[in-house]
């Protein structure tokens, strides 16, 4: 379990666990201290024995993973090893799927959310989601970014007046700041009103990241946010992830292994049956991994 640390140690010493493999993948005993990951930030997010089944198929094994504020998380693996699994967890994007059913704990702010009494809709505003393919509404581009704040009431509770420190905010400046923040503001201004379908995917894409950050989130979990994008394109995602885990918690699901390099600062690798293998600075994970499984997969011998 990867712990701050200002929390209570456990004892982990030389605990393995046997871990199925599957072609390509070398047999390997499972250390608890690979994942017991240690940093002396807040904590954003707490995991706990977190188990996901999709019927009779587990997705997800006694997952525990925290995760510090304010920085950029990586999750990366194999398809199929519970990457996406995992990250609808964080703000239970699983519970609309039938078949799925969620075991164990998950935290945030040291309040669990998978309580009877949890609100969704408040839920998904603290933690947002930027999915794979851009998404945004058929409206105009104004309409995209203040539909968020519009449908829960904050342009009129005073949204503004709490992000600006004053009370003369409205509609407008919501739109204009969470545009700057996407680093799309340049490129749009004088087009607010056109259909937000006329813009590039790229363009598409910090867009929906603009919509996320109009409700004022706390945490944005991105399940591949480049993959259908060109290299251009890419690059500006990657500069603006780096510029929000100034201000936000990111947890980014990823494919491209250069690209968890590039812009996270801590890495969680899942494997074979869901299982978290290692969890450490991005740096040691990729130039000293604990794991020959890691290694292996890393360096493109299976995967």
């Amino acid at each position: 379990m990867a712990t701050s640390q200002t929390t209570t140690e456990s004892a982990v010493e030389n605990q393995t666990t046997s871990i199925p493999t599957s072609a390509g993948e070398s047999d390997e005993q499972s250390r608890d201290e690979w994942t017991d990951y240690r940093f002396t930030s807040r904590t954003a997010i707490e995991t706990e024995n977190l188990d996901v089944f999709y019927g009779d198929e587990q997705a997800l094994s006694d997952i525990s993973l925290d995760i510090p504020a304010e920085s950029v998380t990586a999750l990366i693996g194999p398809s199929g090893c519970g990457k996406s699994t995992f990250l609808r967890c964080l703000n239970r994007m699983n519970d609309r799927i039938k078949s799925a059913r969620v075991e164990g704990s998950v935290a945030l702010g040291g309040q669990e959310i998978y309580g009877d009494d949890t609100d969704l809709v408040e839920l998904r505003k603290r933690v947002g989601m930027v999915f794979q393919q851009p998404n945004p509404f058929p409206k105009s581009i104004r309409e995209n970014v203040s539909y968020g704040p519009r449908k829960h009431g904050n342009i009129e509770a005073g949204l503004l007046a709490r992000l600006f420190g004053n009370d003369a905010g409205d509609e407008d400046a919501l739109v204009e700041r969470a545009l700057r923040q996407a680093a799309l503001w340049e490129e749009v201004d004088n087009r607010l009103e056109d259909n937000a379908l006329g813009l590039s995917g790229g363009q598409q894409q910090r867009l929906c990241i603009a919509r996320c950050l109009a409700v004022d989130p706390e945490i944005i979990l991105m399940d591949e946010p480049a993959s259908a994008l060109d290299p251009i394109a890419t690059a500006k995602i990657e500069d603006l992830i780096a510029d929000l885990a100034e201000e936000y918690t990111v947890v980014i699901v990823t494919h491209n292994m250069q690209q968890a390099a590039r812009i996270s600062d801590q890495t969680a690798v899942f494997l074979t049956g869901g299982e978290l293998v290692e969890y450490d600075d991005t740096n040691e994970i990729f130039e000293n991994p604990e794991s020959q499984r890691v290694e292996d997969y890393i360096t493109g011998k299976f995967g």
